[in-house]
């Protein structure tokens, strides 16, 4: 039988087979040197080395990304790169929820080549949706990105992902834990995640919550030492590459009213602060990618929950959508690092592959929340093509926090850095003019003349 070049041609990148596989593809299906010139020329590169079948029609997409990246004017093979940040615990209208954010970095990563943004957006308890061109970052290493101290190298397409180790606090009752094994157990067997061991700590980590005078959330680890003692033993003994955190979280420190009104969706995620605690804690001491799910009882169902809050309510753990996203989380780069998580952290600047501050091209944040260490690290830079990161300010997202541009960026926002969106979806088209390189101030009624100097 013979198939269409075209069709065949599909089966290949499929497959992904080697060159010499791919010539004897070719050859069992039918397909001859008689074909066309340009047919030819493919057999014959995947007929040859690795080498010359990547000159080929036949390379990843993701690969051309490299022939682009002195445009956007980075170092890597990345392309136009832009961070989303959604902090956590602070009343976000959209993002203060289990994965409300997720349609937000969908729509964002569909405008640009890459986009770098943390769990808090991108964790939907039970639901969730990785796509290979976002990068889950743990907050503190986004800080730390932003900061220019640390890079964050990205697993390409087919060159494998994480061995995820799992600690449990044994301070969650039987059932619980039971319940978590068990999502371990789905995730390998269904996901095909590797799964590499899971680790109980020896005492209960007595977690704590709070609200703040504010009324965001914040949250304590009592004790910090068994949840380090069972994280170190999976990276330095079962070698893990990136951990997931189940702690038990009190039920008895959470208000009632103020957990219906969370429900209901118009409250504050309580346990966000405590979640952040933990995650930065791991990831700053051992240098591995590190996410956290609170292990609580589920809830008696209720039919006024909001739809940005039902992603919490549909099963007994918040665990699924952080193994699926810690899978491909990229590995963290930094001289300061090197020894830590079996050498995987060593790298370099300008070495192709690693995303360094450098690369960022913009940054998306609510507009009253531009405060963090990542907004003001990725401000503060310039990138490799000597242009400054863009600021996108969306005003719609609001939240308790007061920290706006006008305030902490004057400098930048005089200079045209700093751009005001009323909604995410006015933001999509933001970063897509400034991807094509185009003047935004072009595409507003009234454009304003050069100054002459």
């Amino acid at each position: 039988m013979r198939l269409p070049f075209s069709l065949l041609l599909v089966f290949l990148h499929i497959l992904r087979l080697p060159p010499h596989g791919a010539a004897f593809f070719f050859s069992s299906c039918g397909v001859s040197q008689r074909h066309h010139p340009r047919h030819r020329s493919i057999l014959k590169a995947c007929a040859s080395t690795p080498e010359s079948l990547s000159s080929t029609a036949l390379r990843h997409p993701y690969d051309n990304l490299q022939q682009q990246a002195s445009i956007w004017g980075g170092n890597s093979h990345h392309g136009y790169t832009a961070v989303l940040i959604v902090p956590t615990g602070i009343g976000a209208s959209i993002g203060g929820y289990a994965g409300d954010a997720l349609p937000v970095a969908h729509g964002l990563a569909s405008v640009v080549d890459t986009l770098i943004t943390h769990p808090n957006v991108m964790n939907g308890a039970s639901l969730y949706a990785p796509r290979p061109n976002i990068l889950y970052t743990e907050g503190f290493a986004l800080d730390e990105f932003a900061g220019g101290r640390w890079g964050l190298r990205p697993f390409l397409p087919y060159q494998g992902s994480h061995k995820i180790g799992v600690v449990l606090d044994v301070g969650m009752e039987e059932e619980m834990r039971l319940r978590h094994l068990q999502v371990v157990e789905g995730a390998r067997a269904t996901l095909g995640i590797d799964v590499g061991a899971v680790a109980v700590t020896e005492e209960p980590m007595e977690v704590g919550l709070g609200l703040m005078p504010g009324g965001g959330s914040w949250g304590k680890v009592g004790k910090p030492n068994t949840l380090m003692k069972a994280a170190r033993r999976l990276v330095e003994e079962e070698g893990c590459t990136a951990l997931a955190v189940v702690a038990r979280f009190p039920e008895e420190e959470e208000d009632e009213a103020a957990l219906q009104a969370y429900r209901e969706g118009h409250g504050v995620d309580c346990v966000g602060g405590a979640e952040a605690v933990i995650s930065h804690l791991v990831t700053a001491e051992l240098g591995v990618p590190c996410a956290h799910a609170p292990g609580l009882p589920p809830l008696e169902a209720d039919a006024g929950i909001s739809p940005k809050a039902c992603g919490e309510e549909l099963g007994y753990t918040f665990l699924p959508c952080v193994l699926a996203n810690l899978q491909r989380a990229p590995v963290l780069v930094s001289p300061h690092l090197e020894g830590r998580n079996q050498g995987r952290n060593r790298g370099r600047e300008g070495d192709g592959r690693t995303l360094w501050r450098e690369d960022v091209s913009a940054v998306v944040a609510p507009a009253s929340a531009v405060g963090g260490p990542a907004v003001l690290g990725l401000l503060g830079g310039e990138r490799a093509s000597g242009q400054a990161t863009l600021l996108v300010a969306v005003e719609e997202n609001e939240t308790l926090m007061r920290a706006w541009p006008e305030d902490l960026f004057p400098r930048q926002l005089a200079a045209g850095r700093v751009v005001r969106a009323r909604s995410y979806l006015e933001a999509m088209g933001i970063l897509a003019a400034h991807r094509a390189g185009m003047n935004l101030a072009a595409l507003t009624p009234s454009v304003p003349g050069v100054r002459v100097v």
